[in-house]
């Protein structure tokens, strides 16, 4: 089927094939078109261009845009979007002054979503996840990561990893999965962490393996969670199946995990609210990407990622949600971006970029998505009418886009 989008006010994000990231000064400059159309074919981007060049195209559908803007559906690149049940009461605790370190030591936080997890059939489990990921593909994401590590038991680890799989198949969004065992140690290992480790190692990683369920391997390497020392030896076990590294990191400490992070070629470091020169100078000489969650942040009350000092080093930054049940329910890129901008002033161009190119970086995508590019996967955006594309970040509350196109099918 082909699809044209004519009168375009702005077609947004235009890149060549080769540009797989965009990093320091560069990612001020987010390339555009005026008055542009766009044909998309089937589930490809097939061409584009002003419209003072389109020539007479036949296509089964045509979408007027006039006043309005174009440009490529976000990249979320970090999500936990597949959970059971919530977390409110834990929101209230945090309210009458509860830390997140706390409410975890009284049982809470990961060990609590776990337990719900375990309790629940794969069926509802998937049924709950395939709603949420119904909103935020309404809202603009067309490719998404999700992890594991809410199981923290082989069978509900796979049984996370195989809903994740599952809503791959059954939607149209690009759907990337990492196993994240090793997100908290589980109740029975209290007290015995290198045991719940080689656990993870000798008894989870093989069966994932096996089921081709995970394209990459995650660990949160924190003070009161896992060390430097874990990272090494579960990336090591990690890289012996295949598994690219995309890791939490300096979330509330900076214990070395950036670094840990480089070392084993890890696609991303997630989370960076606590940040040291060293783990920016470690990062200007690797392909990793930086990733920064905002709205986790935002809703934690933490320090935000020192974005601005990232990008002005020369480094790339992408913006993810980190949708999950304890510290940010919300897989809103649009809140992503605008809080971006108004807390770690990136400008909109800076978030623009860090939302769709890098953030499909940071999934192994930036061959596909996150781009105006011919040949590039037919998944893009349609605004409402606005006067310019910094009218998004600026206009926070509200929501500014009209039309999601995902894999060529618009999503209704």
């Amino acid at each position: 089927m082909k699809l044209l989008l004519t009168n375009i006010k702005e077609l947004l994000q235009i890149r060549e094939q080769d540009t797989k990231k965009i990093a320091g000064g560069a990612m001020k400059e987010l390339p555009s078109l005026k008055n542009a159309w766009l044909l998309l074919e089937d589930n490809t981007i097939k061409d584009f261009g002003t419209m003072d060049s389109l020539a007479d195209i036949s296509a089964e559908k045509t979408i007027d845009c006039t006043g309005k803007m174009v440009l490529p559906t976000w990249c979320d690149s970090h999500t936990h979007i597949v959970y059971a049940g919530n977390r409110e009461q834990e929101f209230v605790d945090r309210i009458n002054g509860l830390s997140y370190q706390e409410i975890a030591e009284k049982g809470g936080g990961i060990l609590n979503s776990a337990k719900k997890l375990q309790e629940t059939h794969e069926e509802d489990l998937y049924k709950q996840s395939a709603q949420r990921l119904e909103q935020v593909m309404r809202m603009g994401t067309g490719a998404i990561e999700i992890k594991s590590g809410y199981g923290l038991t082989t069978e509900a680890e796979l049984k996370m990893l195989r809903v994740a799989k599952k809503l791959g198949d059954n939607f149209p969004v690009t759907v990337k999965t990492t196993f994240l065992g090793a997100h908290a140690v589980p109740a029975e290992f209290k007290g015995d962490k290198d045991g719940y480790l080689n656990h993870i190692i000798t008894n989870m990683l093989p069966k994932v393996a096996q089921e081709n369920l995970a394209d990459y391997i995650d660990i949160f390497c924190e003070k009161g969670y896992f060390s430097v020392e874990d990272t090494h030896k579960l990336l090591q076990a990690g890289n012996s199946y295949g598994l690219m590294p995309k890791i939490h990191v300096n979330q509330f400490n900076a214990i070395g995990g950036v670094k840990a992070g480089v070392v084993h070629d890890a696609l991303s470091v997630d989370h960076l609210e606590v940040l040291t020169n060293a783990d920016i100078s470690v990062l200007q000489n690797s392909d990793t990407m930086p990733v920064a969650l905002p709205s986790c942040s935002y809703f934690l009350s933490i320090p935000y990622t020192p974005g601005r000092e990232l990008i002005d080093a020369g480094l790339p930054l992408a913006l993810a949600t980190d949708y999950n049940p304890g510290s940010t329910p919300s897989g809103n890129m649009n809140f992503v971006v605008a809080t971006a901008c108004i807390k770690m002033k990136l400008t909109p161009e800076e978030a623009i970029n860090a939302a769709t190119l890098n953030g499909a970086y940071a999934m192994g995508l930036s061959d596909t998505h996150g781009s105006i590019t011919k040949g590039k996967n037919a998944s893009v955006m349609v605004t409402k009418e606005i006067p310019s594309y910094a009218y998004l970040p600026y206009d926070f509350g509200n929501n500014n886009i009209e039309t999601v196109i995902i894999n060529g099918k618009t999503i209704e």
